[in-house]
């Protein structure tokens, strides 16, 4: 957005700040007064730099996301294992990323700006999964990819939604086996 340039700390504030409110006490209780006078800063410096609270949570999020890795085991299996297990790692517990999330999903539904912005968030973070697909499964056997990207995502998100079961590790190394079974024998980089 124009206007002034942007106090590297009051960003920071603000968005470790948004963070912490939307994780323990939900989405719908982040006000623009509550976060300015949280993060110590002014509710304008807020308006300034984003168009809505949900922007706000969105960069905050995304900021959040580049911190988890997606090492290299060696196989399909083991990286996708330690990318899911890392990722639910940040998703346990009543104060956690699934309460940001859930209540991202929930505005992008309800806000027109926002859902594209959302939306680019998400293939950021199928692009990171699609990456560690790609790594292991060999050209000539990508028709699947998108689907296996999906089936994942799917699982995930399902879960977090719903709240029928936990996203635990046991659940990444269930997913992991899942999506790479079928990938076994192939011939790709250790496949599995």
């Amino acid at each position: 957005m124009a206007g002034r340039p942007r106090s590297e700390l009051a960003r920071e504030a603000i968005l470790k700040t948004a963070l912490e409110i939307v994780r323990d006490r939900g989405f719908a209780q982040l006000t623009a007064d509550g976060l300015a006078a949280a993060a110590g800063v002014g509710k304008q410096t807020i308006y300034r730099w984003w168009s809505s609270l949900g922007e706000v949570v969105l960069e905050a999020t995304r900021e959040f996301a580049r911190q988890v890795a997606a090492p290299e085991t060696g196989s399909l299996e083991g990286d996708l294992a330690a990318l899911l297990t890392n990722t639910f790692r940040h998703g346990r517990g009543p104060s956690s990323m699934q309460t940001v999330l859930r209540g991202l999903m929930a505005q992008a539904q309800l806000d027109p700006e926002l859902a594209p912005k959302f939306a680019v968030f998400i293939e950021e973070r199928r692009n990171v999964l699609r990456g560690v697909l790609l790594r292991h499964v060999p050209p000539g056997h990508h028709d699947d990819l998108e689907a296996a990207v999906d089936m994942i995502f799917g699982a995930m998100w399902y879960r977090m939604l719903v709240g029928h079961a936990p996203l635990d590790a046991a659940f990444a190394r269930t997913l992991a086996r899942l999506a790479a079974a079928p990938h076994r024998g192939r011939g790709g980089r250790d496949a599995c």
